[in-house]
């Protein structure tokens, strides 16, 4: 299933520790306390670079789920901030595949039980961010959430240009949750709706987040049940849109291609190719995805580990 960008983490939750101390001492005067606790949601959802231009993954990976539960925390006291509702539904799903699931994957050859327990936890991380989707997309359309599973397609009819980045973030962690629970009947019957999402999002705009929507794409169309003519062509096309939104400054779009579709066209030499585009991007050119390229770059250095696995079956390419 897609994987969700990790561009993003939630940036200035550590700053703001004091003022939600301060929030707290208002306890006894409510209309005081509602402002306080409105203006530190406003912060904590009001995006920056601190996290996504950061060098240091680990770091990151240490200091995300303090951020996440100040946000939870803040959610409680103001459950209908949008902002704060996107902020949770981004950040948990790009903690759950950045951390969690990517450990699970490097684990699985040495300790199986451990990746199990590992993409088990990610699958409830994938699902809390969901629900915070659901929760943001029924203050923009209320009922939304009982429609999809009725009528996806005309459910997300409702939704207008304004809302792709809550679309988006609710489709990816929707798609990932399924991605890690492929033997439950529940989560694969649940396709159409983030499929419906995903789609209404691209014809609503389909150049937001440079080229994450069509980098979603890359990997769901290999999957997507339905439609005649060969995906890898479809996702060719992604690939080509989501490289040129990016300026060719982003590794993902690269990584997903090497590991959605030539691996399943056993095309070695693609995938060569394509870890080596992701590889050589400069981390650095583009600061506000700094983050997000040394991820997906240490991801293509795991998957280029299991080349030889990957390619056993077959020695020869085959490139759509």
């Amino acid at each position: 299933m897609p994987r969700p960008s990790v561009a993003s983490f939630p940036p200035r939750q550590f700053l703001l520790s004091g003022g939600f101390l301060c929030a707290l001492l208002f306890a006894g005067c409510s209309t005081v306390k509602q402002a306080a606790v409105g203006s530190i949601a406003d912060a904590l959802s009001s995006g920056g670079d601190s996290y996504a231009s950061d060098e240091d993954p680990e770091l990151i990976r240490q200091a995300v789920p303090f951020s996440l539960k100040l946000m939870e925390s803040t959610l409680e006291q103001t459950p209908r901030h949008e902002g704060l509702l996107l902020a949770c539904c981004s950040g948990f799903t790009q903690y759950g595949y950045a951390f969690v699931a990517q450990d699970a994957d490097e684990t699985e050859s040495r300790d199986f039980s451990a990746a199990e327990q590992l993409r088990s936890r990610a699958r409830k991380l994938f699902l809390r961010a969901r629900n915070y989707g659901l929760r943001g997309l029924e203050l923009k359309a209320p009922g939304i959430t009982a429609e999809l599973a009725r009528d996806p397609l005309g459910a997300v009819r409702r939704l207008s240009a304004k809302d792709v980045p809550l679309i988006y973030w609710t489709a990816a962690s929707w798609g990932a949750a399924v991605g890690v629970s492929k033997d439950d009947p529940a989560r694969v019957s649940e396709i159409p709706q983030l499929e419906a999402l995903i789609d209404r999002a691209l014809a609503l705009d389909e150049s937001w987040g440079e080229g994450a929507l069509h980098s979603f794409l890359i990997t769901y169309e290999m999957s997507r049940q339905g439609l005649s003519g060969d995906p890898a062509l479809r996702s060719k096309a992604h690939y080509e849109r989501a490289v040129a939104l990016s300026g060719g400054l982003l590794a993902g779009p690269h990584v997903n291609w090497a590991e959605a579709v030539c691996v399943e066209r056993r095309d070695a030499a693609g995938f060569d190719e394509a870890l080596t585009k992701a590889l050589a991007v400069n981390a650095d050119a583009a600061p506000s995805h700094r983050l997000e390229n040394l991820l997906m770059q240490r991801r293509a250095r795991w998957l280029q580990s299991r080349r030889d696995e990957l390619f056993l079956a077959s020695s020869k390419s085959s490139a759509p």
